[in-house]
């Protein structure tokens, strides 16, 4: 990204970068960010790109590329039963609208589910917590595919837009990882 950043604004100068890519490192957000007036798009391809062109033909009328935006997220600190826990707080996600090149901010309905790293280590993303949203009756869904009773009082403590408390990090650092109904990701990194 670095040297494709470069080149575009050498030269022409251009004014967009768009990157694409099947996946992303998570400090990719961060780095898009420190290009001055240069805006640096992550695009994510949809995997289906790599399928032979008749079977690609044959897919839904998903998008075959997503800018996807940043999670909105807040970050709670507080002491429970004399122990600093913190809460993770998921608000909506933003992406990209490339019918209008609006930044559409979406609710938590958009979302099907988000985790969280609770000790980041900066390589690799472990689910610690894992959380599900959006309306349209998920728990009825759920109980459909799964084929299965759900306990109810389980299911609410992973139906929510607020985290589980957990103890502070030792790596000084979590994650979040967000994904929306059509399979799109973005994962953001905070320093705590």
């Amino acid at each position: 990204m670095k040297e494709a950043a470069k080149e575009a604004v050498q030269g022409v100068g251009f004014d967009v970068l768009v990157v694409c890519g099947f996946a992303f490192d998570p400090h990719v957000s961060e780095e898009a960010k420190r290009y001055g007036n240069l805006t640096v798009l992550a695009a994510r391809m949809n995997p289906d790109l790599s399928m032979g062109d008749e079977l690609l033909k044959k897919t839904s009328a998903g998008n075959l590329f997503m800018v996807f935006g940043e999670p909105d997220i807040r970050i709670s600190a507080a002491d429970v039963n004399g122990e600093h826990q913190m809460t993770v707080e998921v608000k909506g996600v933003d992406v990209y609208d490339p019918t209008t090149g609006q930044i559409r901010s979406s609710s938590t309905d958009d979302i099907a589910c988000w985790f969280i790293d609770t000790d980041y280590n900066g390589e690799s993303f472990f689910v610690r917590h894992a959380y599900f949203t959006g309306g349209d009756e998920p728990y009825e869904k759920l109980k459909r595919a799964l084929r299965a009773e759900i306990d109810e009082g389980a299911w609410a403590t992973l139906y929510s837009t607020v985290s589980r408390p957990f103890a502070p990090p030792e790596t000084d650092k979590i994650a979040v990882k967000v994904i929306n109904h059509y399979g799109d990701e973005v994962l953001k990194v905070f320093d705590i």
